[in-house]
C-alpha cells in the first residue's frame, strides 16, 4: 500500500468518524453542563424526563436522534438528560436540590425548580449561560417544533422579540 491510498483511507475514516459523532446529542450531567459552561459559555438544554414515560421515551427514539437537531443541539448547547425522579442530590448554581419522598414516587427539587412547579413529562428547560432558567417547555416535541425553539433561544433571538413574533418570522405566517 502506497502512501497516497494510506492517506485517503485515513481521511475516509476520520470522516466517517466525524459523521458519526453526529448521529448522537452529547448528553451530560448537570454539573458536567455547569464546569462546562464556566470554560466556555453556552445556553444548557434539559430534557426533564421519566423512566416510565412513554412521550419521554418516544422523544428519545424520534426528535432527539434526528440529524438536524442532533447537529444544531450539540454546536449550540450543553444538553442535560435529567430524571425527575433521580434520588441523588444535584448542586445547581450555588444551591443543593434534593429528591422529595411523595409516597409511591417522588420528585426531585431541582425537577421542581426547572419545571417552575408544573410536574408533566416530558418538560424541556432552557438555561442561559449565567444558569438563569429562561422557560420551561411541557411536553412532547415533534422535531418542527423542537427545532424552532431550540433556535429562538440558541440564536438570542428572545432577547430581540417575543415568542408569537418568532414563530411568525421563523415560519413565514
Amino acid at each position: 500500500m502506497n502512501i497516497k491510498n494510506l492517506a485517503v483511507i485515513i481521511l475516509l475514516s476520520i470522516s466517517v468518524f466525524a459523521v458519526y459523532a453526529q448521529t448522537e446529542i452529547k448528553w451530560m450531567t448537570m454539573k458536567e453542563a455547569q464546569e462546562a459552561s464556566k470554560k466556555n459559555p453556552k445556553k444548557i438544554f434539559v430534557d426533564i424526563y421519566t423512566d416510565w414515560c412513554g412521550w419521554c421515551k418516544k422523544m428519545d427514539a424520534t426528535t432527539f436522534k434526528d440529524p438536524k437537531i442532533v447537529a444544531y443541539m450539540n454546536k449550540n448547547y450543553y444538553a442535560v438528560k435529567f430524571n425527575a425522579e433521580q434520588r441523588e442530590p444535584i448542586v445547581y448554581n450555588g444551591k443543593e436540590y434534593k429528591f422529595v419522598d411523595n409516597g409511591n414516587r417522588g420528585y426531585h427539587e431541582l425537577a421542581y425548580m426547572l419545571m417552575s412547579g408544573r410536574m408533566s413529562y416530558p418538560t424541556t428547560a432552557y438555561i442561559d449561560e449565567k444558569l438563569n432558567l429562561l422557560t420551561p417547555v411541557p411536553g412532547f416535541q415533534e422535531v418542527s417544533t423542537l427545532d424552532i425553539i431550540l433556535k429562538y433561544f440558541g440564536d438570542g433571538e428572545y432577547l430581540k422579540m417575543n415568542w408569537e413574533e418568532y414563530q411568525k418570522k421563523y415560519t413565514g405566517n
